[in-house]
């Protein structure tokens, strides 16, 4: 995306003539009047014949006078404004009479300046002139402001300017004819010290600089050239021509231009639109009222508090419109949000969830300036915030939360902000106060303030000045407190971090934390190199395993912020691989996996961390983070962690039956010992979770000993109507309807820049959502309940429901001027809803465990999974002619007559279609005529591909895909679809013998045979039916259509079972028989076979230990069909051997058995294994393929020994 802005300035009238040795420096007679004439230019679009584009144009004529000889007055005459919105050549400027008006009527106003040596300064007006006409003069003035040096030809210097304090480059040149100068000057504006610039938003967002100036989002040049006439009084500028060029690469960018109107009135349709949204979304998500939210917290910013107030007592009365109102007004982001908060808070009219869930949000989004964070301290100190664990959890980690943004923008950020958590934090500590102590190091995490570094201290061992014992979950928090500090003070964290972990009598866990964080502060070589040395000596094989899996992952990254170190751990890897490349994953692990693409410059990253100790079999602490790279910042998307320190205490080093090979005696014994719990002491919790959000602790809890039992005795077969379940049931029987809708900004970016003609570039990005569900339920119980819950095992539970579930998300991106009078730019627009109803019935009996699910057919019930359709506008709007609002799509639609046209008031722009590339797909469905249903997509896209220059260009065009199930012809009429799971199923038993026979039968009529059946050990044992699964379109007494499943299981002398599924229907004989076997410790076979009466395609899959001395594990996959036909066709099959080169497989003709396709995996070794895969014609392969493995087991010939690595 392209903006060009011009700027042109010529002289009415000049006839001194002077020399320039004599009057080097420009300047202004203040006894003359000068006159220019005055045109200014913007134009945004991408700069390709026939695409659409925006544009504004102003032309005035500028008198000056002097005051006195530094002082002169600017006034403007002939003012025009005029905007475009079309093609280039096929569409004209068209003049805003209004808007004209409307700024000639304070342009007409004196403004007073100073000018001194061609440099102006001090730019004065009356009150009432707004700041945009302001800027827009200051435009005008920019054309004066140049440095002359008649001693060099070509000079740099840094000067203050319209866009800051940024390098100038100069060259000059002086025509002998006219004996004028011209001036070319050219300012950087991406190289300015003191830039006139801010950015708003994404404060928690990471900054990745090495792929920030690769993919810089706005690169900026200005270029100026002058004509200067020398005179008596110095160098007079009779010509300046200006060009602004901006070209926005990467990034795309929304602003939503609103009217801001009176308070009363604003208050009127706040008051419409809240009542409006909470209708429209009751019973759906509207898609055509979301981008009012955008509206709605434009209006809510602009009215004073008492206007807050007013709201606030129309609608708490409506549970609906109270709710919408609570998460709109999170948005007010300043004074007024906490002014409301407070007296919310003193008064007591929020519930605990409500008062929660808007404070979050209002702290979240609140600017972090220092009078506000001032402000937000007295919710530490309310007694409301105490009144609920959890609001007060949230209370001090939002606090926390607003000090790192407060950091973001002030460095050095002040102590002060982050004060009374190192005040909460000190007295937890002194009054040994273990739960205090891990939410005062939460928020201090939060927080990530360098200041708040020897408050943490005092908490680690080792490192305190006087010793510590503190319990694990407090030293855990204490270590990764220090987690957003790794950024702003690396040294201190690593001195601190590298002690913990050289501490070899500390808990291994916290030197598997120390370690991680050790390594968020990016390590150089050297220090890597110090952790290897250390981890060449180290005992703990937990320690070491954690260590070295957390170096392997971080040597494949590809995300540019771990550029250099990857290349240390990979260093690090190859040091430590032969001592350490093959320990078993029984012990602590960390796991990443990235991508990065270097043109898009996005990418994501998933990390998984398990940590354990020699002590205990299950980790004591697990956690998953997730981010996402973006054009130069990191978004720390979700991070989940579980320490489950009592837990592991509970099963302690050893559990009486536990095997390790998670069958279900393994799960019993676990369960035996979890019967154990209530001696575990009080004040522990059994488990702790936590969650985190763009790396802000939000939420946490703790699992104690007080809420499973009430959670027992609730549940307990005994409990009667005093327990919560019984109260729940109650309700059901008695009918529920419940409703939730939440609005949620997800995203609020503001990036704003100055011009040449003194109008603000504007650069903002908008993720807006609306989620909703809705349940009606209610149950029958035959017969009813007589008093205790236990009766439910044996009575037959009904549940009818009906509901939907959804989401809409709206994403604007706008790049362009934005001033409270107009607007003009490009804006991308992409809404993504979601909406899936559902009606069905669910039937149980739990004493026959019975299962039915019905629910109509699909030809009376649709939904649609996630669509997306987005589009990029060339906008004009302005306040004084709303109705003119133009949105023109820049990429036309080319497919008929009838081409895009977007509304945005009475007057619509349609584009031409000429030279526009574009391509459209048909819909694409897979369908099932049983059931009369089919899933269907639908994409159109219509692009202009500039990909190599600018590879974001890609999404500049009008997309939509779309994700639907809707009805198709079925075989019969359906009335409704039937599921029913039936794990009792009746009929008597049978052998092996005789359910296997007939097929082993059929299978060598086709002289093929199977060998898992030939080899089932016991012909005379008795298979279970372990359940039955039915899947019918149903119709009245008509002979019900689908499929229909048995499984069998038969325990002794070998596990095996068998899963036969055959459709139901007339004239029908498709089936699928799937038979498998396992040996313990020896090996697994699997053998499928479907078709007619399972016997037209088949796949064996035989899994094998290694049982003898010198053997491998290995894998080994046939698939074979049953009669002479081209199964693979011969297009897919050519292109075989170049996709086995691509993959660096080898190759050998020789035959092999027609109708089948085998592979064989063989594990060499821990971490590679060797493939083989034989089609009908050739053979190909590879050895040593990276793979990693469970450890090997090796058993002896014999059968009387085992040794496991």
């Amino acid at each position: 995306m392209k903006g060009l802005i011009l700027c042109c300035l010529v002289a009415l009238a000049s006839n001194d003539i002077s020399c320039w040795k004599l009057l080097p420096e420009l300047g202004l007679n203040p006894n003359k009047t000068y006159e220019y004439k005055y045109v200014g230019t913007v134009n945004f679009g991408l700069g390709i014949p026939n695409l659409a584009q925006s544009g504004t144009r102003m032309s005035c004529k500028i008198k000056i006078r002097g005051v006195s000889e530094q002082t002169f007055v600017l006034q403007v005459s002939d003012f025009s404004s005029e905007e475009f919105n079309g093609v280039e050549g096929k569409n004209e400027f068209e003049v805003s009479a209004k808007l004209t008006e409307r700024i000639a009527s304070q342009l007409v106003k004196p403004f007073m300046f100073d000018y001194v040596a061609g440099h102006v300064d001090n730019i004065r007006s009356s009150a009432e002139i707004s700041d945009t006409i302001v800027n827009i003069v200051r435009g005008m003035l920019g054309s004066f402001q140049l440095t002359v040096k008649i001693t060099q030809r070509i000079y740099e210097l840094e000067e203050a300017g319209i866009h800051g304090k940024c390098q100038s480059s100069y060259a000059t040149e002086i025509n002998a004819e006219t004996n004028d100068m011209t001036i070319t000057q050219v300012v950087d504006v991406n190289n300015c010290r003191e830039k006139a610039a801010i950015y708003k938003g994404l404060a928690t967002a990471v900054l990745d600089p090495v792929s920030r100036q690769r993919g810089e989002s706005v690169v900026s040049t200005v270029r100026s050239v002058y004509t200067v006439k020398p005179t008596v009084e110095g160098g007079l500028i009779t010509m300046a021509h200006g060009l602004e060029q901006q070209n926005f690469n990467k990034g795309i960018s929304a602003h939503i231009m609103s009217a801001y109107p009176q308070c009363l009135t604003a208050i009127k349709i706040i008051c419409y639109l809240i009542k409006h949204l909470a209708e429209a979304n009751r019973y759906q998500i509207d898609t055509t009222t979301s981008e009012d939210t955008i509206k709605l917290y434009q209006l809510l910013r602009v009215i004073p508090y008492e206007g807050l107030d007013v709201l606030w007592k129309q609608f708490a009365g409506n549970e609906e419109n109270r709710r919408w109102f609570l998460d709109m007004i999170v948005e007010v982001n300043d004074a007024r949000i906490l002014k409301f908060l407070e007296t919310r808070f003193q008064t007591g009219d929020l519930s605990a969830n409500e008062a929660l869930q808007t404070l979050l949000l209002a702290f979240d989004h609140l600017q972090a300036v220092p009078d506000l964070v001032e402000m937000a301290k007295m919710f530490l100190t309310m007694p409301f915030s105490k009144s609920n664990v959890y609001l007060w959890q949230t209370v001090v980690l939002s606090y926390g939360s607003l000090v790192y943004k407060h950091c973001a923008y002030y460095t050095p950020c002040p102590v002060a902000a982050v004060q009374p958590l190192l005040d909460m934090a000190r007295e937890s500590l002194s009054n040994g106060n273990h739960t205090d102590m891990v939410i005062a190091l939460k928020a201090l995490g939060n927080a990530g303030h360098p200041g708040s570094i020897k408050t943490i201290m005092r908490f680690l061992p080792g490192v305190a000045a006087t010793p510590v014992d503190l319990p694990p979950r407090v030293l855990s928090a204490a270590v990764q407190s220090m987690r957003l500090i790794a950024a702003r003070d690396p040294q201190i964290v690593q001195e601190i971090t590298m002690s913990l972990f050289l501490q070899k009598k500390l808990a291994t866990e916290l030197r598997m934390l120390a370690f991680m964080i050790l390594f968020d502060t990016k390590p150089s070589m050297a220090l890597v190199s110090i952790v290897t040395v250390h981890l060449q000596e180290e005992k703990d094989l937990h320690v070491i395993s954690f260590a070295y899996s957390y170096l392997k992952s971080f040597s494949r990254s590809s995300t540019p912020n771990n550029h250099f170190l990857s290349t240390a751990c990979n260093v690090a890897v190859k040091i430590l691989a032969p001592r350490f490349g093959r320990l078993s994953y029984h012990y602590s692990k960390a796991m990443r996996m990235d991508w990065f693409n270097d043109d898009f410059l996005i990418g994501t990253a998933t990390e998984v961390f398990m940590l354990k100790s020699a002590t205990n079999i299950f980790p004591t602490e697990i956690m998953m983070k997730g981010k996402f790279y973006f054009i130069g910042r990191i978004l720390q998307l979700l991070e989940l962690g579980i320490h489950a320190e009592g837990l592991v205490e509970l099963l302690g080093n050893g559990i009486p039956g536990f095997k390790g090979d998670l069958s279900f005696s393994d799960f019993q014994a676990v369960l035996n010992v979890l019967k154990n719990w209530e001696v575990l002491p009080n004040d522990k919790p059994i488990m702790t979770a936590y969650s985190r959000v763009s790396g802000q602790e939000w939420f946490y809890a703790d699992l104690k000993k007080e809420t499973i039992d009430a959670l027992i005795k609730s549940v307990s077969l005994s409990a009667g109507k005093g327990s919560s379940l019984w109260v729940v049931i109650e309700s059901l029987q008695r009918g529920v309807s419940w409703h939730w809708t939440k609005p949620y900004l997800i995203v609020e970016v503001r990036y704003f820049q100055a011009t040449i003609l003194g109008l603000p570039l504007e650069i903002s990005k908008y993720y807006e959502s609306i989620s909703g569900i809705t349940v009606n339920a209610k149950a029958t119980t035959n017969p009813p309940l007589n008093g205790q819950l236990g009766q439910l095992l044996t009575s037959d539970i009904s549940l009818e429901t009906d509901g939907f579930i959804g989401f809409t998300k709206d994403f604007w991106v706008y790049y362009g001027i934005n001033t409270e009078l107009f607007q003009c730019g490009s804006e991308f627009k992409a809404k993504t809803p979601l909406s899936i109803p559902w009606k069905f019935t669910v039937k149980i009996n739990i004493a026959e465990k019975k299962f039915e699910l019905d629910f109509p057919s699909f030809q009376k019930f649709l939904f649609s999974f996630p669509t997306n359709s987005s589009n990029v506008y060339a906008v004009t709007r302005n306040i004084e002619e709303p109705e003119l609002a133009k949105m023109t799509p820049i990429i036309p639609n080319p497919i008929d007559s009838n081409a895009e046209v977007v509304h945005s008031g009475p007057t619509a722009v349609k584009p031409d279609s000429d030279q526009v590339q574009s391509k459209t797909f048909d819909n694409m469905c897979a369908e099932s005529n049983i059931y009369g249903v089919g899933l269907c997509v639908e994409s159109e896209f219509r692009r202009e591909y500039y990909h190599d220059e600018y590879p974001l260009y890609y999404f500049l065009g009008y997309t939509h895909m779309a994700f639907k199930v809707v009805p198709v012809q079925s075989i019969k009429p359906v009335d409704k679809i039937h599921f029913e799971v039936n794990a009792s199923p009746s009929g008597h038993p049978v052998s092996t013998r005789q359910l296997l026979e007939t097929l082993r039968r059929l299978s060598m009529v086709f002289g093929y045979p199977w060998n898992v059946i030939i080899c089932a050990p016991d012909w005379n044992s008795t298979p279970e039916a372990v359940f039955n699964v039915n899947f019918f379109a149903m119709n009245g007494n008509q002979k019900p259509e689908g499929y229909d499943a048995v499984f069998y299981y038969t325990p002794k002398p070998s596990k095996s079972t068998q899963l036969i599924v055959s459709q139901v229907g007339e004239n029908i004989n498709w089936k699928m028989c799937i038979n498998t076997t396992v040996k313990p410790h020896v090996e697994a076979m699997a053998n499928i076979r479907w078709g007619a009466e399972c016997q037209t395609y088949g796949m064996s899959i035989t899994s094998e230990n290694a049982r003898f001395p010198g053997a491998k594990p290995k894998i080994n996959v046939l698939f074979y069909f049953f009669f002479s036909i081209f199964f693979i066709s011969p297009r897919f099959e050519s292109y075989i051997p170049g996709i086995a080169l691509l993959l660096d497989f080898y190759q050998k003709h020789e035959k092999n058995v027609k109708q089948e396709i085998s592979a064989s995996l063989v594990a060499t070794s821990a971490d590679s294994i060797d493939v083989t895969i034989k089609f009908p014609e050739y053979t190909v392969y590879r050895q040593a393929i990276p793979f990693p493995l469970p450890p090997a087991t090796s058993t002896s010939f014999n059968g009387t020994s085992e040794t496991q690595q």
